[in-house]
């Protein structure tokens, strides 16, 4: 593999003046560049990224940090982030945190230890000082950190709202909700929403709310005890699509047919929701766009653009499939 100093023979100048060409910075005649260029062409030269980073203090490169990321939200999440971030020039870094405090801070001091340029964090945990301490520009998406920090999100209370509703007008007499995972901004919301529709019906009580911590494993067995407990139940509004899925496997595991003596309907809106038998009904994220949009924001105040708007707040759409 070539080195700038194979380059720099080859062009018959100095190191530094083919370091020049690389970083488009300082004189060099067009004469010089010219051979320095062809001869970086010939020897197939690649610059060493983690040098010129060490040298630049930056590596055209985002992190990303979110909690689960075997969570399919996640995932198509993280894609929408890489897309743009590769239009506009920059590579991602993506970090798994499992929503732990340790974990994130850890992934934190590696970020900035690679000289990203920015971060874009779904935290529950992470503080509006410890934004400060980082000193390079952050987005949080998916939840909010702080009030005053660039911030992406959805109407978290409108969708549950409306999922909820939308069980009322298909006949649910009786309807649970399966929340997400204490203390988190967005599981606090959908919850709230629930409540607002239901905390004045005669037969609501605490024991209507389970917890699933928006993963399949802990809704199906929160759903098993909501059942045994409320075999009345006859409608269910999961927190995210995937404690959805894990309510209608606890349904087919009782011998409850869905939708016909149990309707189900999710948030979120991934993939997977339209591939489960019956296909779930749900409360739809856009969830390319949140990414594309946090993204475009983090690299507009990286590269200090004017940014008119820092908070966003996107409208979510309610999809009626099968499950209800």
């Amino acid at each position: 593999m070539a080195s700038i100093k194979d380059v720099a023979k080859m062009a018959g100048v100095s190191v530094a003046t083919v370091s020049r060409v690389l970083n488009n910075k300082g004189y060099v005649g067009q004469d010089t560049r010219e051979k320095v260029e062809s001869s970086i062409l010939e020897l197939n030269y690649k610059p060493n990224e983690v040098a010129r980073s060490l040298f630049k203090k930056q590596s055209n490169t985002i992190g990303l940090i979110v909690p689960d990321i075997m969570n399919p939200f996640f995932p198509e999440l993280a894609r929408a982030v890489e897309d743009t971030a590769i239009k506009l020039g920059y590579n991602v870094i993506l970090c798994n945190s499992d929503a732990n405090r340790e974990k994130e801070q850890a992934y934190l001091d590696v970020l900035q230890q690679k000289y990203v340029n920015g971060i874009i964090v779904s935290s529950n945990t992470l503080t509006a000082d410890q934004i400060i301490e980082i000193n390079i520009p952050v987005v949080s998406i998916d939840r909010e950190i702080s009030k005053g920090l660039p911030t992406i999100v959805v109407e978290n209370k409108k969708g549950a709202i409306a999922a909820t509703r939308f069980l009322k007008s298909k006949g649910c007499k009786r309807i649970a909700h399966i929340r997400g995972t204490d203390g988190i901004v967005n599981a606090e919301e959908r919850c709230e929403g629930y409540k607002e529709v239901v905390d004045q019906e005669l037969w609501f009580g605490e024991s209507y709310i389970v917890n699933g911590n928006y993963e399949m494993q802990s809704s199906i067995k929160a759903t098993l005890e909501l059942l045994s407990q409320h075999p009345e139940i006859d409608g269910i509004f999961a927190a995210n699509d995937i404690m959805a899925i894990g309510a209608m496997k606890a349904a087919h595991q009782l011998g409850k047919k869905v939708p016909d003596e149990l309707s189900i309907i999710g948030f979120d809106g991934i993939s997977l929701s339209a591939a489960t038998i019956p296909e779930l009904t749900t409360i739809v994220q856009p969830i390319y766009e949140l990414g594309e949009k946090a993204t475009t924001l983090l690299v507009n105040l990286m590269e200090q653009k004017s940014v008119e708007k820092t908070y966003f707040k996107f409208d979510v759409e309610l999809i009626e499939r099968n499950s209800t």
